[in-house]
């Protein structure tokens, strides 16, 4: 018979004395979780009516329920932040078409101008509006480029405040 245990799992295993002249090393302490910076919370779409969702929604490809969205002074700065940037969305396309008009009466600019005038540019506004629609729809924050910086700018209660 043979008196001991073998190895870790026989329970009696202890960790060896150190040996002479090794300089002993505690293990490195647990680092400290570094704060997080503060971020601006935007209210949840979800929180926003489905009927005021699917107005601003819509407000995109039709601008005219975008001033219907706004028209409601106790709506929630999702609805109106959304119903700003989709007339603006609208107006800015309508600036762009605009131009692109005074460009065509140019007689060298003819042909490019208007391939973009009677194609590019309604496909271009149609799809990018029923994308930004869904988006909407579905609860999701949209920004528009170059718009989105505009109205945080001029809407109060904006980037600086979280609203619930």
């Amino acid at each position: 018979m043979i008196n001991g245990g073998v190895g870790p799992s026989s329970g009696t295993y202890q960790e060896p004395p150190p040996r002479a002249g090794a300089a002993y090393s505690a293990p490195p302490p647990e680092p400290e979780p570094q704060p997080q910076p503060m971020r601006v919370q935007r209210p949840a779409a979800v929180a926003v009516r489905p009927e005021s969702r699917a107005l601003v929604a819509l407000g995109y490809p039709l601008w005219p329920l975008a001033v219907i969205a706004l028209l409601d002074s106790h709506a929630p700065y999702f609805v109106k932040r959304q119903a700003w940037q989709a007339l603006g969305f609208n107006a800015g396309m309508f600036a762009f078409s605009g131009l692109l008009g005074v460009t065509a009466l140019l007689p060298f600019a003819v042909p490019a101008t208007w391939a973009i005038l009677a194609f590019f540019l309604p496909t271009i506004w149609f799809v990018s509006s029923v994308v930004y629609a869904f988006k909407v729809g579905s609860g999701e924050d949209v920004n528009v480029p170059i718009v989105c910086d505009w109205v945080d700018a001029r809407l109060p209660g904006g980037s600086a405040q979280t609203q619930a």
